[in-house]
């Protein structure tokens, strides 16, 4: 079974409603099993043929966390080429946090799927929607 993991942080509960939306999305589909989790090791990374990050802007940043979780995957030269990423998450201000990831993603040699979904604080349900459907889109894009 193909597995994917929605990884996120969260502190006002925005991008943990963006989060679940995305997992939702992707559990509807067949044959795909999905994480969804506020902590993981870097080496746990390699059990998952698809990682989304939902990642906050925090002072124009995305939070510690998941700098060093990225930082130490690529340290420790955990291979990632050619799983599927994508990134998604709130902000107050500038929002630049899942861009940010992307770029990360891409230099891992991930496939990037999309541009990052971005919700100015509490998403609505049009956002919610599209991060249904970009759990969607990524687990049929590991079914195909």
């Amino acid at each position: 079974m193909l597995k994917v993991l929605v990884i996120y942080y969260s502190r006002s509960g925005n991008t943990e409603k963006m989060a679940k939306a995305v997992a939702e999305g992707a559990k509807s589909i067949q044959n795909v099993a999905v994480d969804l989790s506020y902590h993981i090791e870097a080496e746990e990374l390699t059990n998952y043929d698809a990682i989304l990050f939902g990642t906050p802007t925090y002072n124009a940043q995305m939070p510690i966390d998941f700098k060093n979780l990225l930082e130490e995957a690529s340290a420790k030269q955990i291979n990632l080429k050619g799983k599927i990423g994508s990134a998604f998450g709130s902000y107050g201000w500038s929002g630049e946090a899942p861009q940010a990831v992307i770029e990360i993603l891409k230099k891992l040699e991930m496939k990037v799927m999309e541009l990052p979904i971005r919700s100015k604080y509490s998403p609505d349900q049009k956002t919610l929607d599209a991060c249904i459907e970009l759990g969607k889109r990524v687990a049929q894009q590991l079914l195909s």
